[in-house]
């Protein structure tokens, strides 16, 4: 097989994956114990950033059947004057940076169509970053835009927090990590730190 067709093989076998974990991801959230995961993987989170104490929180605003941080932190009386940015994303050139938020629902939406801030660009010492899936080495695999990754890459001491629901967990050799992949920090699940 040619290198062109390993790839295309790859990126093929990776959108598969990424469909049947937005199911699962789904079933889970809608199902019978999504609402006790969700109140779990917020007290999980939460204890990860007291410990933390980060100077400025990076947050994601959720989409589909994601966690909802912003949400989580605004109700939690000992994070909720944490300082916040959140993500903006460009299409051309492909690219992501973090730009200063007050708290307030978002009404400007960035180039991929995700609610984003106007506020001033900044680099967040922390950062939450959703996982469709994940791997127990820290690897996650996202939505395929490589965003998080770029992002990642040009920041290396940031403490990257992966968030995710523990159905979204990879066997061993179900997911091949590539060289752009950028592993996290940690992962936290409703089940605690992965």
């Amino acid at each position: 097989m040619s290198s062109s067709a390993s790839i295309a093989a790859a990126v093929e076998a990776r959108k598969a994956l990424r469909q049947t974990l937005l199911a699962q991801r789904d079933e889970f959230v809608g199902g019978p114990h999504g609402a006790a995961a969700d109140g779990a993987l917020a007290s999980a989170l939460s204890s990860v950033l007291i410990d933390l104490e980060p100077e400025l929180l990076g947050v994601y605003w959720p989409i589909r059947s994601e966690f909802n941080a912003p949400a989580m932190l605004a109700a939690d009386t000992l994070l909720a004057t944490l300082p916040l940015a959140l993500p903006f994303a460009r299409k051309q050139p492909v690219e992501m940076h973090y730009r200063h938020w007050n708290g307030v629902a978002p009404t400007l939406r960035d180039e991929c169509g995700i609610f984003s801030s106007d506020g001033a660009p900044a680099v967040p010492d922390v950062v939450l970053v959703p996982c469709l899936g994940f791997t127990r080495e820290g690897f996650r695999l996202g939505y395929g835009g490589g965003y998080f990754d770029r992002w990642l890459a040009k920041h290396p001491d940031v403490t990257a927090i992966g968030v995710a629901w523990s159905v979204g967990e990879l066997d061993a050799g179900a997911f091949e990590p590539q060289t752009f992949d950028q592993a996290l920090t940690l992962i936290v699940t409703e089940h605690g730190v992965v």
